[in-house]
């Protein structure tokens, strides 16, 4: 239960610095100058239109199904939210960590799809109804590219573990001298045959371990924008074409749910793409002559420093790739539907098909 409640503050609290941020970096890419009035430099403004949100009246149309469009947004978040709780944000903190965590992630956020359903069929809208089909195609579609990048990391990781993925990619275990065995046999170190270096940092992310991962990285991140409807993928919400999308017929806390549902998507996306190929929470500072970088910017397992270092590499992280979809937005136009669809399957796909290969081929050449 306190896992849930920290996860559930700490992902509100990113999300409104998230509405925020883009707000502000949209303002600046446009030369203006965003939200001013509420608050210093405009802070609160975030903060104001949920409260704003959540005192509108919650009106279901008339001729709507009303079981189906009340439960969408609950669904919707819920199948989100629930796909935090295998993510490991320090070293000691994982809200519920399990062995299949990659596949209980990829099975668990595959769910918002019935949402979408539910709420364009339910609103009895045919601009809904077009949206939420759109939303489903483009989702469905690019969790083939996504899925397989993200399986070319676990072929060469040999985990479906995010915890143990993530001790693979620093140099930590070898800070605590006569503990590395037993830590090595934890997590399946020695038996995979992973030669931890005392080097640590930026060398021991995956995407430098295994080159190739690099590849599946840019496809992963690419097929991310799609599956979290965001721009240039922002068919589904096409204000220009479909009014707004599924959620057109929304107003009140539910449509702040939907809106929570997607901010909260792309931190999901980005703390994935971290985790699997960027060191999630270990230091990117590497071990230099005397200086003990990675150690110094690590902690001790156990402790308090653990907690805050892993907790801050994991997030200023996941902050860069947030601010980088914020700042695609506003520099790309939006692509049409056979565009988006050529893209995914026959572009990415088969390009994550040769990662995949080669990946398995590395693996083996490693052993």
């Amino acid at each position: 239960m306190l896992a849930f409640v920290l996860t559930l503050v700490l992902l509100l609290s990113i999300v409104i610095v998230l509405a925020y941020a883009e707000r502000k970096v949209a303002a600046f890419m446009q030369d203006r100058m965003g939200p001013t009035e509420a608050g210093p430099h405009g802070s609160l403004q975030a903060v104001l239109d949920v409260l704003k949100l959540l005192q509108k009246e919650d009106i279901v149309p008339a001729a709507a199904d009303k079981k189906l469009f009340k439960l969408a947004p609950i669904l919707i978040f819920a199948a989100v939210f629930a796909g935090f709780a295998v993510i490991p944000f320090t070293p000691d903190l994982v809200p519920a960590g399990i062995g299949i965590g990659v596949f209980y992630l990829l099975a668990i956020i595959s769910l918002d799809v019935v949402g979408l359903l539910m709420a364009g069929w339910g609103s009895n809208n045919k601009y809904a109804m077009l949206g939420a089909m759109r939303s489903v195609a483009q989702i469905v579609s690019y969790e083939i590219p996504a899925g397989l990048a993200i399986l070319a990391a676990v072929m060469v990781c040999q985990s479906l573990d995010f915890q143990e993925i993530s001790y693979q990619q620093g140099a930590l275990i070898n800070q605590f001298p006569g503990l590395e065995h037993e830590i090595n046999w934890l997590f399946g170190i020695e038996a995979l045959g992973i030669n931890t270096t005392t080097i640590g940092g930026i060398t021991t992310w995956n995407i430098f371990r295994a080159p190739i991962l690099m590849v599946a990285f840019v496809i992963y991140f690419i097929a991310s924008l799609a599956e979290s409807n965001r721009a240039p993928f922002d068919i589904p919400e096409a204000e220009s074409e479909l009014v707004a999308g599924f959620h057109v017929e929304y107003s009140g806390f539910r449509f702040a749910m939907l809106f929570l549902a997607e901010y909260s998507m792309m931190v999901l996306v980005s703390l994935v793409a971290v985790i699997l190929f960027l060191g999630s929470w270990n230091t990117p500072l590497p071990n230099i002559g005397p200086f003990s970088l990675a150690y110094w910017t690590t902690g001790t397992v156990g402790e308090l420093s653990s907690i805050l270092w892993g907790g801050f590499w994991l997030l200023s992280k996941t902050f860069v790739l947030l601010f980088l979809q914020l700042q695609i937005r506003w520099t790309y136009p939006r692509l049409r539907v056979d565009q988006l669809m050529h893209l995914c399957w026959k572009v990415l796909t088969p390009i994550a098909l040769g990662v995949v290969l080669i990946a398995g081929i590395w693996r083996l050449l490693m052993i």
